[in-house]
């Protein structure tokens, strides 16, 4: 039955792996097997390839990958080089060229059919077959040579042999026929046999299973409904229980039974397929070619069942196809809901449901119940995307996962430390990274706490984000990031990948991303954390970012404060409910001095703040801190911590400290003292801060007046950021420093830029 966009046309793909070119040939719904050894047709369609292209290793994709690698790569190429060789040749397919006596030979015609069918046929599809055939026909020619008498016929006679030798002599030099000269007595042309001794290919076949509770509760209330990237979501109120029910429908249970039975057989075709570990390091570029290769099988298979499907639903299968094979499940599903916020998966796997936390209705249980199997198979792939180890010995392993539309950092946990068996605690990331505009939009802090931030980030601060798990102080960290001048380099250090890296660089920062050893799970190849610090201090004049201070960087990080806070700004992330804390797990848990602790220069502390009833909660940032340098012991006791701004639960708003109003901020002054136009004027520097929240204020207002919510994304609030740091110098070098005529400036700049 016709399908309507169906490739019919032979085809291949030609790209390279490291020092190697390597062509990929789509074997699917093509008339023949995916084996050069057991199949003619096959290796015609390779040679013909390989005469067109050459390659150093074949790949031939089916329902499994038949991989061959260089040496038998090149025992093909050497014959697609001879057929290139001989079919440019007149005097092999044209006797005349070679004044051959046509009207003297009744036996002209089958000789010229002879060494087309050699030529053009038989040394594509079967060279052995071809350098037997051309040995057994010299010999009859000989036979029937010695028997003639008539010399033309004789002439012609010797023209024919002498031809036959050449392309046998051609032959007989290619490494083929020489490892196999010894086993061609007897050989049948046709037969396959001699080949299944050279060419045996590496063949990578696949892994996959949750059960789903597709009915809703009948005594539910329901709350909520919403869609996304064609999943249907209900949010229901289950009497007797006090979390909501998270029920989701994704694609895969809305396919008619034909398209089950089509995603049934390919699945098990596709379950014998495991990636080696090496195209794991690659996942983007896997999931792709599986993608590929599950698309033309589907269809292949609806052709041979009959089955009419729209292009666009071979599509759909082929998503769900590379989802349960080399990806999540139901996982990738839950990761696609930009307002899934945590997933946890607890041991042991398959009798209980998955729970999530949910950017509106806070923990949720799911209608997922994951199966022990997926357990093992999200294990086994996690260990190769991150290349640690988790077993006995190490039975924590951090990492992180990218998947279509979604980030994530994972956490597992093995036996002994979990006595059930592997369990799952899995972070999602923003699709697109918070920005302090975003942020301000959403309530978590407001514009002037967004100003002070930028002031201390331009002033070349030390910066110490601090709070409980959950509570924000990496996405703030990363908002902040968003603040660093693009002339600025910028080094971040983490055992596991949160930062957006990829954005950054996109939008045009140059900024060096280091990875290293995890201080919870230690094995591995990577450099340990503290060491990684020390390095990035020797690789030049750069911002420091630090993902989470967990261990023995903590030493380094105060070391790197300390030499690099008077150049650019310095930052980490530590688990803390307050500025004391901060201290009391720097100082007290993980060693730094007392007086090193005094490099830090502003403690940011965020968490969530709940509702009376306990069952809703909302991320603040609750208070901005500066650690003051007097103190010798107890940052407590001798007033070592000045708050700058507090929150207020009462009006869920920071608001300013009388210490702040009243000028006594000496993280402030010593920012000041470098700038002439500030150094001891104390209203010049509050009202560039002043002038910073303004301009934060104006572009989420603007942004929301217009419904222009992508003037609030990191990619637009850089471009602002810039505006504002050229208007200002523009300005300064006309008239001064004037912060009104800088703000107008600005605002006309962000009309303009809006509308483009």
């Amino acid at each position: 039955m016709p399908n309507e966009g169906k490739k019919e046309t032979e085809d291949y793909e030609l790209g390279r792996e490291g020092t190697e070119e390597v062509m990929k040939i789509n074997c699917i719904g093509k008339p023949f097997l995916s084996s050069i050894a057991d199949d003619q047709n096959c290796m015609a369609t390779v040679i013909g390839f390989l005469a067109e292209e050459k390659a150093s290793r074949i790949i031939l994709s089916s329902t499994r990958q038949y991989e061959y690698d260089f040496d038998q790569t090149q025992i093909l190429v050497e014959i697609a080089n001879l057929y290139s060789l001989l079919t440019k040749q007149k005097r092999v397919l044209s006797y005349a060229a070679m004044g051959y006596s046509i009207e003297y030979t009744a036996n002209f015609a089958s000789r010229l059919s002879f060494v087309q069918y050699i030529v053009l046929n038989l040394l594509k599809s079967d060279p052995v077959g071809a350098y037997v055939e051309l040995r057994r026909r010299l010999r009859e020619e000989k036979i029937r040579l010695e028997r003639e008498k008539v010399v033309l016929y004789r002439r012609d006679a010797e023209v024919f042999i002498n031809l036959l030798e050449y392309i046998a002599s051609l032959l007989s030099k290619t490494k083929l026929i020489g490892l196999l000269r010894a086993n061609l007595d007897g050989h049948v042309v046709g037969s396959r046999e001699l080949y299944r001794q050279i060419f045996r290919p590496a063949i990578k076949p696949n892994f996959m299973l949750a059960r789903f509770m597709a009915e809703q509760p009948l005594d539910g209330e329901t709350v909520d409904i919403y869609s996304f990237a064609g999943n249907d979501v209900s949010i229901f109120k289950v009497p007797k229980e006090i979390k909501p029910l998270y029920h989701i429908t994704p694609p895969e249970f809305k396919i008619s039974e034909d398209e089950y039975e089509l995603l049934d057989s390919a699945r098990r075709i596709l379950t014998e397929h495991k990636p080696r570990a090496e195209e794991f390091l690659e996942p983007t570029k896997m999931r792709e070619t599986f993608y590929n290769i599950g698309r033309d099988m589907l269809q292949e298979l609806a052709d041979q069942k009959g089955y009419e499907l729209k292009s666009e639903q071979i599509n759909n299968l082929a998503e769900i196809l590379v989802r349960y094979t080399v990806g999540f499940g139901l996982l990738e599903v839950l990761l696609q809901d930009d307002k899934v916020q945590d997933i946890t998966i607890n041991g042991p796997i398959g009798e209980t449901p998955v729970f999530i936390v949910h950017e509106d209705y806070d923990e949720c249980v799911t209608n997922i119940i994951p199966s022990s199997e997926d357990g093992e198979a999200w294990a086994t792939k996690f260990r190769l995307l991150s290349a640690r180890a988790l077993d006995e010995a190490n039975p924590v392993l951090d990492t992180e996962l990218l998947v279509p539309s979604a980030r994530a950092r994972v956490a597992v946990i093995t036996r002994p430390l979990s006595p059930v068996g592997l369990a799952y605690s899995i972070r999602r990331h923003r699709d697109s990274p918070w920005t302090l505009p975003l942020f301000i939009k959403n309530k978590m802090l407001n514009p002037l706490a967004a100003g002070l931030i930028s002031f201390f980030v331009d002033g070349g601060r030390s910066l110490i984000f601090a709070g409980t798990r959950s509570s924000g102080k990496t996405s703030i960290m990363i908002a902040m990031m968003f603040e660093i001048m693009r002339k600025h380099r910028i080094i971040t250090v983490e055992d596991t990948l949160e930062i957006p890296i990829a954005t950054l660089r996109s939008i045009g920062y140059n900024i060096q991303p280091m990875k290293v050893r995890s201080a919870i799970t230690p094995s591995g190849a990577e450099m340990a954390a503290d060491e990684g610090i020390r390095t990035s201090l020797r690789m030049g004049d750069s911002s420091l970012i630090v993902g989470e201070v967990r261990s023995l960087e903590a030493k380094a990080l105060y070391e790197a404060m300390r030499i690099g806070a008077l150049a650019n700004v310095v930052a980490g992330t530590i688990h803390g409910a307050s500025p004391y804390a901060v201290f009391d797990r720097v100082v007290n848990d993980l060693g730094v001095e007392r007086t090193s602790f005094k490099a830090t220069d502003i403690v940011i502390v965020s968490n969530p703040v709940r509702s009376p009833d306990g069952l809703h909660k909302w991320r603040r940032v609750l208070e901005i801190a500066e650690v003051k340098k007097h103190w010798e012991e107890d940052p407590i006791r001798e007033a070592g911590f000045m708050d700058l701004m507090t929150y207020n639960p009462v009006t869920d708003e920071l608001e300013l400290t009388e210490e702040l109003k009243n000028g006594e901020s000496d993280i402030i002054k010593m920012v000041a003292a470098n700038v002439k136009e500030w150094a001891g004027n104390w209203d010049a520097v509050w009202d560039n801060i002043l002038l910073r929240a303004a301009i934060k204020e104006k572009l989420v207002d603007y942004a929301v007046k217009n419904k222009m919510d992508w003037l609030l994304e990191a990619k637009f609030v850089v471009l602002a950021n810039d505006a504002y740091h050229k208007i200002f110098d523009k300005v300064r070098e006309e008239v001064g420093i004037d912060n009104k005529r800088i703000l107008s400036e600005w605002e006309e700049w962000l009309k303009e830029e809006a509308k483009r």
